[in-house]
């Protein structure tokens, strides 16, 4: 008696499709996947042409210089990803022959995470577990989201605009932001800077500063100093508004203690507002479905245990 269509589907489909599909969609195009995957572009071609055969769906729609991904594509690519999270966590899982423990975390994170109480913690686990390998990779805050939801890392480390469905999170700490301007700015050495000194000022934003976002705090301080209603410059990365606010692109805001060596060494200057300024939290995700390693879960449970013993004011950072 032969199976039906839906169950033969898993023993004839080719898996290694599913990883070519996946990385198609990643990379935006068949050529740009072959390059990826070390193969030629009609192989990558007839791959994405039988598993559009095996599902029976038009998963891409492909024309000259149009590449878009079908509903059922935008589904697959979904489930392919949760498919190479898991496989990606089985040397971890089968990892338990030794008294030792062993194993990797892999931590997707948002750029420019400072956290001293963090740090303490990854030493002690560290020197605990000397045998336990580490991956930092970066990202912007919805992308880690996105990531822990795909199961394809150990854990997050991102801002969140609000609760994420189906993951765990607690707050990791949080910091106060402030306005800046550097050293080529003319109020960098004034001597008294007063708030209608910044009315109009042109200014640097964070993509995430977008109503509703993570950093939608900081636009409510920009509009409260005055500053231009346009950005003239924008990117997701700390580095990249540091180096803005430095090269007098524009003002823009920073975590006061990821400022404060940069204000030290007399490259960049606070600005006004200087009281009731906003305070961002910066969580740490996990994925309640994964199948943590041993590895995965010590450090969780671990983290989780010490971090409820610092109060959330001491894993408050910048305070005035």
């Amino acid at each position: 008696m032969s199976l039906p269509h839906q169950q033969r589907f898993p023993w004839n489909l080719d898996w290694n499709l599913l990883r070519t599909f996946m990385v198609i969609v990643e990379q935006r195009g068949i050529s740009k996947a072959a390059d990826f995957l070390g193969l030629k572009q009609p192989t990558v071609s007839a791959a994405l042409k039988r598993l559009e055969t095996a599902t029976g769906r038009t998963l891409i729609i492909r024309k000259p210089n149009e590449f878009t991904i079908t509903r059922s594509g935008h589904a697959l690519y979904s489930e392919c990803a949760k498919i190479f999270g898991s496989i990606s966590q089985l040397p971890s899982l089968l990892n338990v022959d030794n008294a030792e423990l062993r194993g990797h975390l892999s931590i997707a994170t948002t750029s420019s995470v400072i956290s001293e109480h963090f740090d303490d913690f990854l030493d002690r686990f560290s020197t605990a577990h000397p045998h336990v390998t580490y991956s930092f990779s970066v990202y912007e805050s919805d992308e880690v989201e996105t990531m822990i939801s795909q199961n394809r890392a150990s854990f997050g480390i991102c801002l969140l605009s609000k609760a994420p469905q189906n993951l765990d999170r607690l707050v990791l700490y949080r910091e106060f932001f402030g306005l800046f301007c550097g050293a080529r700015h003319p109020l960098f050495l004034a001597k008294k800077i007063r708030p209608k000194d910044l009315e109009g000022e042109p200014f640097v934003a964070f993509q995430t500063e977008a109503e509703g976002g993570p950093l939608d705090v900081i636009s409510r301080l920009r509009a409260r100093a005055g500053l231009a209603n346009t950005w003239r410059g924008v990117s997701s990365s700390l580095n990249e508004i540091r180096r803005m606010i430095m090269a007098n692109v524009g003002i823009g805001a920073l975590p006061l203690h990821v400022a404060k060596q940069d204000v030290i060494a007399g490259n960049i200057r606070q600005l006004p507002p200087y009281d009731d300024l906003p305070l961002v939290n910066i969580y740490l995700i996990t994925n309640p479905a994964r199948r943590q390693s041993d590895a995965e879960a010590i450090f969780l449970s671990n983290c989780e245990a010490e971090l409820a013993e610092i109060p959330i004011e001491d894993r408050t950072y910048g305070a005035i």
